[in-house]
This record gives C-alpha cells, sequence and structure tokens, in this order.
C-alpha cells in the first residue's frame, strides 16, 4: 500500500489549528477514497474506555490554550514525570514557533471535562535535530516528546511501561477531534515496519489521536510501543504512521 505522504503532510501542516476542532481539513479522513463519512464512522464506533480507571488514566490530553486558539493532542505517562507525545502537537504553525512549555497542561485521564490529576509543564525534550533554529522539521521519525511534569502526578495515577520488541500488533488509545472529551482506542491493529524507526498500520485514528500511545500485550500487561506521528485515508483505511519506542529517547 502507497504511503499518501503529499497529502499527510498536508493534514499535519495544519495540526495546531486544527486539533479538537471540525475543519476542511477531516474531510480526506472521513471519506478516505469511500463512503461519505466512512471513516468517521469508523472512529466513532471505537471502544469508550473508564479514563478514570488504571491503566487508561495514564493516558491523558496535552493541552495548549491562547486568546487565538485552543488545540489538544494526547499524551501517555510512561513515568511519574514524563508524558510522551508528539513533537508537531507543540508547534504553533500560525506563529511559526514552538509553544513555551509554560503554556501547556496535561490532563491525564481526562473525560468529559474533568481529569483524574493535571500538572503544568516545566520543560520538553525534542529530538537532536528537531526543532534547529526554531523551525518544526516534518520528518517523521523526528516527530516525539518528552514534557517533563511539575508534578510528578504518575504517582497517583501510575504510568505505563515500555516494550523494546518490535510488535506485530497492538491498539491506539487516545482522544480524536471527533470525540475530544473521552478517551477511546481502536480495536487490534496489525503493524508493520516502515523503515528506521517507523511502523505502518490500518486504524481508525485522526487529529486529536496525535502521540497516542500503540499499546501492545506484553507478559506485565500492557505496554507502549510507540507513539502515533501521522495519517492517511486509503481505499483501505486509515493509514497510520507511528514512532517505534526503541528509537525514542526517554531519560
Amino acid at each position: 500500500m502507497r504511503w499518501l505522504s503529499v497529502l499527510g503532510a498536508l493534514i499535519w501542516a495544519q495540526t495546531a489549528q486544527a486539533q479538537g476542532q471540525f475543519t476542511s481539513v477531516w474531510e480526506p479522513i472521513c471519506t478516505m477514497g469511500r463512503d461519505t463519512a466512512a471513516g468517521c464512522d469508523e472512529i466513532r464506533a471505537r471502544e469508550i474506555l473508564d479514563a478514570t480507571t488504571p491503566p487508561w488514566r495514564a493516558i491523558g490530553r496535552v493541552n495548549f490554550a491562547s486568546r487565538s486558539q485552543r488545540s489538544h493532542c494526547t499524551g501517555v505517562l510512561v513515568s511519574e514525570r514524563l508524558v510522551l507525545t508528539a513533537a508537531h502537537c507543540l508547534y504553533n504553525s500560525a506563529r511559526n514557533r514552538w509553544i513555551p512549555p509554560a503554556s501547556i497542561r496535561f490532563a491525564a485521564g481526562y473525560q468529559r471535562g474533568e481529569a483524574a490529576a493535571v500538572s503544568n509543564v516545566l520543560a520538553y525534550r525534542l529530538d537532536s535535530e528537531q526543532g534547529r533554529d526554531g523551525v518544526f522539521n516534518n520528518r517523521a521519525d523526528l516527530d516525539w516528546a518528552v514534557l517533563e511534569l511539575a508534578e510528578p502526578i504518575g504517582e497517583q495515577v501510575g504510568f505505563f511501561d515500555v516494550s523494546r520488541t518490535v510488535p506485530q500488533m497492538g491498539t491506539f488509545a487516545g482522544y480524536p477531534g471527533l470525540r475530544p472529551h473521552v478517551l477511546s482506542r481502536t480495536d487490534s491493529c496489525n503493524a508493520a515496519q516502515a523503515g528506521q524507526g517507523l511502523m505502518r498500520a490500518i486504524c481508525p485514528v485522526m487529529m486529536g489521536d496525535s502521540g497516542a500511545p500503540f499499546l501492545t500485550q506484553t507478559e506485565t500487561g500492557l505496554a507502549v510501543a510507540g507513539i502515533l506521528s501521522r495519517v492517511a485515508p486509503t481505499p483501505d483505511g486509515i493509514d497510520a504512521l507511528l514512532l517505534s519506542i526503541n528509537d525514542l529517547d526517554l531519560q
């Protein structure tokens, strides 16, 4: 299956403005070249999770708000203070600058306006090749970020282990733009390698899910094997590109 890189870049170039809001940018995701709204119907059919209970409360919304815009992505706690998400979520493309940490909050276990725990962000770390000269690099393998929280809320809500084994199957859990106030997850999706540090899966995901963990079953329970970077509609479904946890610096 051919990855629709041009369309994917077009969709994610407008990330900061579009997260959590219905815009015409979603139209390709909803139609996927097939019946009208077929793609969005698949997203609405995702299982709604109880975000107040473990382990789901370790997933939450990465929120940014200013006078001119509000946006969100999905993030997942991987330690008491560290949240893994997508780098493009932290770049304000309208102003061509990175969002300052002080303007970002992480709401763990967010559900219908309430959260199990909330923390401000002290700082965030990007790939060493990302953000040079203050510019966002759209290379998919650089599309990750680790948020350092002001409060160790992982002590309260828990956090996910990471799996260094390349998965063949997993599920995404996040806050899609069509249902931004409830945590939902996809059915199991088959994953395949798509280059160094990258994987692909046909899964019903969209804007708002950016940074959502790709969870795989291990001997000790669910673990994070990757995070969602971008999507492209295809006749076979929504093609999700994700970063493998193996190439991310979580220290």
